[in-house]
């Protein structure tokens, strides 16, 4: 398969970069944006309750920097720790980009690890596809878990590869496979990433994408951040496609050795 021409859906809409990126935690939003157009990631993720999109006209607007014109925007339920919360979100998020409905649901459990609450995440998730929403999902990495919210009617299951904004890596990457094997809607990595090789190893075990905002905005050069990760992604994915060469437990030598004499 040839690279260039690999490509996703989400909710019926296609897209070619497979690097989600948050638009919280740079210093202002020229950096934002640069780091934006670095990654090369067309959906952009906001957190409704952080950011301003309009809902207050005396402050600098986020969409001025991420255009709704160019970017996907994916209005997010940070800060929120029960379904009620999450839900009013994503109803407000509706009402400021015009009867927007792809959200990015997540339901925190706790302050101090950040862990999805996963009974809340079922419920919150339930009320939002009712209500017309296409639900893209922020979850532990259970399978079982994440098998449920596809059945659902989610459009998208987001795993967490470490705690939010740790930086960790994939701690699990068996669980992160099972769910990828046993998916038919995209799976993407969320949460825990640290650098350009976590992402590659997201895409080797067969990820259709990464959701990452810290890993970016938190490096000392966020920028050139943005264009590593982007780099990441796309050699994990052409590896991810290529197939691996077997693991072997023992030497294998490079140049066949059928034929020579001794």
């Amino acid at each position: 398969m040839n690279s260039s021409n690999d490509s996703f859906e989400i909710a019926g809409k296609t897209y070619k970069s497979r690097l989600l990126v948050g638009s919280g935690k740079y210093k202002n939003l020229e950096e934002t944006r640069l780091a934006t157009e670095a990654s090369g990631a067309e959906i952009v993720t906001v957190a409704i309750r952080r950011s301003n999109i309009g809902q207050n006209p005396d402050e600098p607007n986020l969409l001025d920097a991420i255009p709704p014109e160019k970017y996907t925007i994916l209005p997010n339920t940070a800060g929120c720790f029960t379904a009620d919360d999450a839900v009013r979100t994503c109803q407000l998020a509706r009402e400021l980009l015009d009867g927007h409905s792809l959200v990015k649901l997540e339901v925190l459990g706790d302050q101090k690890t950040l862990y999805p609450d996963v009974t809340a995440t079922l419920e919150a998730a339930e009320t939002l596809i009712k209500d017309g929403f296409q639900v893209m999902v922020y979850t532990t990495d259970d399978p079982l878990i994440a098998k449920r919210l596809e059945e659902m009617g989610c459009v998208a299951v987001m795993p967490l590869a470490a705690p939010i904004g740790s930086g960790l890596g994939i701690r699990n990457p068996h669980n992160i496979r099972l769910i990828v094997e046993n998916a038919s809607v995209p799976i993407l990595v969320d949460a825990g990433v640290g650098t350009a090789s976590d992402a590659a190893i997201a895409m080797e075990l067969g990820c259709d994408g990464v959701l990452m905002n810290t890993a970016i905005a938190a490096a000392k050069d966020p920028v050139l951040m943005a264009s590593a990760m982007r780099k990441g992604i796309e050699a994990g994915r052409e590896a991810f496609l290529a197939g691996r060469m077997p693991k072997r437990a023992y030497a294998s030598a490079s140049s066949p050795l059928d034929g020579l004499s001794t």
